[in-house]
């Protein structure tokens, strides 16, 4: 199923994407986060809704908001995790290319969740390097610590899109990723959870972000240096993953800050960033005070 969360009257409701249009599930559950605590009962009872819907309400009369528009805690992101990654940013910095050999793990605050075709905020006074890089995102389904990798995907939900936007200077300048990662809205995710069992294989996915219609990220997860099994291994060791938890798995070759020249969002600028057989978001990039 494609399980989205969206507004209709001013309501918040969640649903599932149909070839009809979206079910509403609120029957079920009021929010994703519920609905993903009630597990594979939960799911059993969402597809019985789909299944016994008589009406569904139209993609274009609604308006979608991130899958988890609130999430419990911050979100968990995989740096340099692509080797492509790692040596075009080794080559932009003049230093030699240093593979992480375990997770590179930061944080982006919650309230940088956007909606997926929400506009991007350019706070120009606080930064000018704003980046873009798009990221396959896992969904944790299953409460879970010391998990081993063979059994990680039993407790994965299901797979969303992110662009993890960046200011690169204020990342710079305050020599670590927290704050440069964290500006209000610099996390446009959705447009919905794919479940778990419509991604056959999440570690052969093609990950694209397209500016202004220019194709500037072209990737495949096969190129992750660790794959989803092996972040989701690495992370439970030191603590216990909740359901609803929010994993980005790293971006591929292609950023910005990496290009001769370095090439940096403006306001005006439509940023397109796509997962295959996952989902598309669609952000334009807004000044704002």
């Amino acid at each position: 199923m494609k399980l989205v969360t969206y507004q209709l009257n001013g309501v918040e409701k969640i649903g599932a994407v149909t070839g009809a249009g979206v079910v509403d599930l609120t029957a079920v559950s009021p929010t994703m986060l519920g609905l993903i605590e009630m597990g594979a009962e939960g799911l059993a009872q969402a597809r019985d809704v789909v299944a016994g819907a008589e009406t569904a309400v139209s993609l274009a009369d609604i308006t979608l908001l991130a899958p988890i528009p609130v999430p419990r805690r911050n979100l968990m992101c995989v740096g340099k995790n692509y080797l492509g990654h790692v040596e075009e940013i080794a080559l932009a910095q003049g230093l030699p290319v240093d593979v992480p050999e375990l997770p590179l793990i930061f944080n982006k605050a919650t309230t940088t969740v956007n909606a997926p075709y929400g506009d991007i905020p350019y706070f120009g006074h606080v930064s000018t390097h704003i980046d873009w890089e798009a990221e396959l995102v896992v969904i944790i389904g299953k409460q879970g610590r010391g998990i081993a990798k063979d059994d990680a995907r039993s407790h994965v939900f299901g797979y969303t899109v992110l662009n993890d936007v960046t200011a690169r200077d204020v990342q710079r300048k305050h020599k670590q990723f927290f704050v440069g990662k964290s500006f209000d809205g610099s996390a446009p995710l959705g447009p919905w959870i794919v479940t778990a069992d419509e991604v056959a294989d999440p570690q052969n996915l093609r990950v694209t972000c397209h500016v202004n219609g220019v194709l500037k990220q072209n990737g495949n997860t096969q190129k992750m240096i660790f794959g989803v099994d092996e972040v989701i291994h690495q992370l439970s060791k030191a603590m216990t993953l909740l359901p609803g938890d929010i994993i980005a798995t790293g971006t591929p070759d292609g950023v910005g800050v990496a290009r001769t020249p370095p090439e940096f969002l403006k306001p005006g600028d439509v940023v397109e960033t796509e997962v295959e057989g996952v989902g598309a978001l669609r952000n334009v990039v807004v000044a704002v005070d």
